[in-house]
């Protein structure tokens, strides 16, 4: 990598080595070598650009946290199409699929990174699985606004139980990721008391085909 590209470029091009040594190889080899190892560059070339390995990635984290931001805004306008069910089914699958699993177990891991995330989004909950947690939600509460879940669905509730369940399926990269049919029932088994007729044969909504696409970006095992 020339010592002269422009920062935009080198912060996404490290972003991405390191997501793709996190999902071949796990947290234990993400160092910062690895990373620009598996980028083909200089190590300075890290540190040019961010104060120490942790800043890094707590920066990594943080541009993945802002693309989540991005897909919520366009789930909450799904809404009301499709179906509830397999709109969430979607978007769980997007979501743990990619490099999301991996994140979440790279934040448990480091204290430092967490406390930078900390000081950098203020707030209860673990960063990322926080913000996915508060989308889920946010749909969710307008589907109920349309009438297409109970009027008493407590969608505060249902959100993280969702992404525990999703995580759970999502958890165990030695199987491979869970059939579509399992990531369905599960939400299916979680949304049953609350959905208002829907049939599990429907088809989720083709608008969310976009949500999906911007996360071909994202590097996959």
């Amino acid at each position: 990598m020339p010592t002269g590209v422009a920062l935009r470029d080198a912060r996404e091009q490290l972003f991405e080595a390191a997501e793709r040594v996190l999902l071949r190889d796990g947290v234990s080899a993400l160092t910062s070598r690895a990373v620009t190892t598996e980028a083909g560059c200089a190590k300075g070339v890290l540190h040019r650009h961010f104060a120490d390995f942790d800043a890094f990635l707590a920066e990594l984290v943080l541009d993945r946290i802002a693309r989540l931001d991005a897909e919520a805004a366009a789930l909450r306008r799904a809404a009301g199409t499709g179906t509830v069910i397999g709109n969430l089914t979607v978007v769980l699958t997007d979501l743990f699929g990619s490099v999301a699993v991996a994140v979440v177990g790279l934040i448990i891991s480091r204290d430092a990174l967490r406390a930078q995330l900390r000081e950098a989004r203020p707030g209860p909950g673990l960063p990322l699985l926080t913000e996915a947690a508060a989308m889920l939600a946010s749909y969710l509460a307008a589907e109920r606004d349309l009438g297409r879940i109970a009027a008493d669905a407590d969608v505060d509730t249902l959100a993280p139980t969702l992404l525990g369940a999703s995580h759970l399926l999502f958890a165990d990269r030695d199987g491979g990721p869970p059939q579509a049919d399992a990531v369905q029932k599960m939400v299916t088994t979680v949304v049953a008391g609350v959905v208002r007729g829907e049939s599990r044969a429907q088809e989720a909504a083709p608008f969310y085909d976009k949500v999906t696409a911007n996360r071909a970006r994202t590097p996959r095992p």
